[in-house]
């Protein structure tokens, strides 16, 4: 009996080949902060010195001690005496007492003495040195506490972090000018097959240009790792094998697509097994599409072989490649962006099995007052396996799970963007 005919659902599949990979001991190296967008950290980040370290006013007015406006209104003003203007980019030689105030810009650093600043619109020039105050200001009111960004000593950033332009900017703000990231994983990708050429070539009748390196390989990219490509290998057991064993030397993991099913002329499942123990894990995932998605671990290594066709291949290429890069980088979990929407047509499907629906994104015309959820409108695109621009004109991928027989039109649904 062909194996893959013993299914295993995917969340199932996904787990047991990441507990047959080695534990991650990712290599590291040390980049300039600028050029680390995407990378995940291989250290704690912790904080020089806090942030900001002044006190700094968020807003255009007037440094005061909050005291001396207590019961400011516009019938009933407060007058403080103006000392000066506070530079940008230096200390402010002067400090504010009782009665005082000084000018102050967005991000000038707050005088001695002065614990709020009120706002340019609540104030007015009565004469050269006087000011008035027509709105009353808190203790800290528009002002930034030293350290209240970040601490002296604080963790800022764990290590297995994703850094996005926000930790960028933090890092930067804190003077850390370098930083030190895992090395991105190496992933081989496979392609089998006599009929597949390059697609720089023209092909014959009944050839095919690859398509999947290339999808699979920015993927993989995209995920934080290095794609290298092993060619185009023909139908040959051993060809196949040597390809394979060289990738598996080179790369914490191997992609080989097509010579998933069962058919006799394919081998990838052969292959995998001769590459190390225990082989092959899962032949056959419980989805549509791919469900002749092969999942091996040879001495720790990943080696999954993927359908052919190339929605199969990406849609679980999702599924699968992204999380053992993911386990292998050491990276924190982190939800999939993902978004509400309400289907457009009933989607049929087969109990126990889980559907994976390419699907457009568009703005409801018709959407609820009330939200949660149709404001945007999910409307499936229907077709084969083996044509890839049904999932290049996606937005996302609407997931039917394994208990339901289907969706039908009007349910709000989770739409992974892709």
């Amino acid at each position: 009996m062909p194996e893959f005919l013993t299914l295993l659902p995917p969340d199932e599949a996904r787990t047991l080949l990441l507990s047959h990979l080695s534990q991650p001991i990712p290599d590291s190296e040390f980049i300039d902060v600028p050029s680390s967008l995407g990378r995940i950290l291989a250290e704690d980040i912790i904080a020089p010195h806090p942030l900001p370290d002044f006190q700094r006013s968020t807003v255009d007015g007037y440094a005061v001690h909050a005291g001396d406006t207590h019961g400011a209104s516009d019938s009933l003003p407060a007058y403080l005496n103006l000392i000066g203007e506070v530079p940008m980019g230096n200390a402010p030689a002067f400090e504010i007492s009782s009665g005082q105030c000084a000018l102050i810009h967005t991000g000038g650093m707050l005088p001695d003495g002065a614990d709020a600043v009120v706002m340019l619109e609540y104030t007015q020039s009565v004469q050269q040195k006087e000011i008035e105050i027509f709105r009353a200001a808190a203790d800290g009111e528009n002002v930034i506490r030293v350290g209240e960004d970040v601490a002296l000593g604080q963790t800022i950033q764990a290590r297995g972090s994703l850094l996005r332009p926000a930790e960028i900017g933090g890092l930067m703000a804190l003077g850390i000018v370098k930083v030190k990231v895992v090395r991105k994983v190496r992933v081989g990708l496979i392609s089998t097959g006599d009929e597949v050429i390059d697609p720089s070539q023209s092909p014959r009748p009944g050839q095919v240009r690859d398509v999947n390196s290339f999808t699979l390989g920015t993927l993989v990219e995209k995920s934080g790792g290095i794609a290298r490509l092993y060619g185009i290998i023909p139908d040959e057991f051993d060809a196949l094998k040597k390809a394979a064993a060289k990738a598996l030397s080179e790369c914490g993991v191997v992609i080989i697509t097509a010579g998933s099913s069962a058919s006799t002329r394919d081998m990838t499942a052969d292959v995998i097994r001769s590459l190390g123990a225990p082989g092959v894990l899962v032949h056959g995932i419980n989805t549509r599409p791919g469900k002749p998605t092969i999942l091996g671990a040879c001495d720790g290594k990943a080696v999954i072989g993927l359908p052919g066709n190339p929605v199969s291949a990406l849609v679980n290429g999702y599924l699968f490649v992204v999380p053992v890069i993911e386990k292998l980088l050491g990276a924190h979990p982190r939800p999939k962006p993902t978004i509400l929407a309400r289907l457009t047509v009933n989607l049929p499907s087969q109990a126990g099995r889980e559907d994976w629906w390419p699907v457009k994104l568009r703005e409801s015309p018709f959407p609820s007052k009330r939200g949660g959820g149709d404001e945007v409108d999910a409307n499936p695109i229907f077709g084969k396996s083996n044509l890839i621009f049904t999932l290049a004109s996606a937005d996302g991928l609407l997931r039917i799970p394994p208990d339901a027989t289907g969706l039908s039109a009007g349910d709000v649904v989770e739409v992974l963007l892709i």
